[in-house]
């Protein structure tokens, strides 16, 4: 048999074994601490007398197994994994050998063979690991946004979404707002009241959700300029898109920690809405950032003053596009067709570009080198068409939008056979001793000829 090292239960047996036979142990009490019966007991004490330690080893260590494949297999699979199914895991590669090759292998058997080849790795060689970063060193340097989606109230109210805005070097709360959804309109809206409120940070820090960035594939090095993007540019803001959650993690953890506390907290006070909700979150922050935030290195704010009126900033933190003015001076955005007010400025912009102003409270202007032009909208359908493209966090609102549509929708109301002969039910009818039957003419000319043969 060869050496072969033995295990802890099996040394566990031996010593057992020996303290039976020196009688420093019963049978029974050895049955209990090897967890055997007291027959096995007797049988392993036979063989331990006749053989020694090494009885008590299993007799097929260190064999092959009866059911092994035959010699040669092992090669011919790998290799056919090798040449054609080289990026195939071992479930899907064990179907195409059996499918494609009529080669039967068990998808652990494979998935051994592949990671002793190097063709697979096992989910621990797989695991990947984020290296802590270190804070940023001053209040204002970069800020982490992110959206959370969740029943902040619970059953009392619909689900929407949570814009949190935290700072990286002091873990303080900066922004939170109640939304519909995590869409470009709310991040803006956001965005205006947090800068009003501390100015401009240096950057800001987010995932790659389609409000901050265009995944295109077209797009040189799959970035680009979103509406979001724009602004921010226009406000001397930086914007990082992070390549996984793990490396925002002060916000996803901000997130798990305010879907515990402050969904109870606006339980609490018996908020059921998105506005009473807005107008509980300052007096959270405030309650949140005593609690966690923490002192950074350095003193100093690195939140830079506007350099523009405020008033002006709405010019900036809205959807701006350019849309072609036809002979007709009309233009279409969003499914409407905008018609200019013919005047003096309208005139000349025959073939020309304008100015689209789309902000986020609803308000639409056209314009034209910053001269506002009246206009009437000739058709404007806000319905969600079939052939609409919805950001993937939008899709809730979008599908509450329709449902709202189709609750409203006038359904026509079936007839019965009774409600079109203008059938009207009559209550129980209760007849006294004085009660005389009226006889219908019917049946008072079926009654007349028997009365003449009587």
């Amino acid at each position: 048999m060869g050496f072969l090292t033995m295990s802890g239960n099996e040394l566990q047996r031996i010593e057992v074994l020996a303290e039976i036979l020196s009688r420093r142990r019963t049978e029974a009490s050895a049955a209990a601490i090897l967890g055997i019966s007291t027959r096995q007991t007797r049988r392993l004490i036979v063989a331990y007398r006749a053989g020694g330690g090494a009885s008590v080893i299993h007799k097929s260590r260190g064999r092959a197994s009866n059911n092994r494949l035959l010699e040669g297999v092992r090669e011919y699979a790998v290799e056919l994994v090798r040449s054609n199914y080289a990026d195939f895991g071992p479930s899907l590669a064990a179907e195409m050998l059996l499918t494609k090759h009529e080669l039967r292998v068990s998808r652990e058997t494979l998935r051994k063979w592949m990671m002793a080849d190097g063709l697979w790795l096992s989910r621990k060689q797989r695991r990947s690991f984020h290296q802590p970063r270190l804070r940023r060193e001053a209040f204002g340097e970069l800020i982490q946004i992110d959206g959370s989606d969740h029943r902040w109230f619970e059953s009392r109210g619909d689900a929407c979404t949570l814009l949190v805005f935290i700072d990286d070097a002091t873990s303080r709360l900066v922004h939170l707002q109640f939304v519909l959804s995590e869409s470009t309109d709310s991040y803006l809206s956001a965005v205006h009241a947090y800068v009003v409120a501390f100015g401009c940070p240096i950057a800001f820090y987010s995932d790659k959700h389609t409000v901050f960035r265009i995944n295109r594939s077209s797009a040189p090095g799959g970035t680009g300029m979103t509406q979001f993007g724009r602004a921010l540019a226009e406000l001397n803001i930086e914007i990082i898109c992070a390549n996984s959650s793990q490396a925002k993690g002060r916000v996803e953890r901000v997130n798990r920690t305010l879907q515990d506390r402050l969904v109870k907290e606006l339980r609490l006070a018996n908020i059921s809405d998105i506005d009473a909700g807005n107008t509980f979150l300052p007096s959270f922050m405030l309650a949140h950032n005593e609690r966690f935030a923490v002192t950074p290195i350095r003193t100093e704010d690195m939140h830079r003053p506007l350099s523009i009126p405020v008033d002006k900033l709405t010019d900036i933190l809205c959807h701006r596009e350019q849309r072609y003015v036809g002979s007709q001076l009309t233009l279409t955005y969003d499914r409407k067709r905008i018609i200019l007010e013919r005047n003096a400025t309208s005139e000349d912009l025959g073939g020309k570009y304008v100015d689209v102003y789309d902000f986020p409270d609803g308000r639409l202007e056209v314009r034209s080198n910053g001269l506002l032009l009246p206009y009437s909208i000739f058709s404007k359908d806000q319905r969600v068409s079939h052939t609409a493209i919805v950001e993937n966090k939008r899709l809730g609102h979008a599908l509450a939008l329709i449902k709202a549509q189709q609750d409203r929708h006038f359904e026509a109301k079936v007839k019965t056979n009774s409600e079109k002969g203008q059938y009207q039910k009559r209550g129980r009818q209760i007849y006294g001793h004085d009660y005389v039957p009226k006889i219908s003419a019917k049946s008072a000319a079926m009654a007349e000829p028997t009365a003449e043969k009587a």
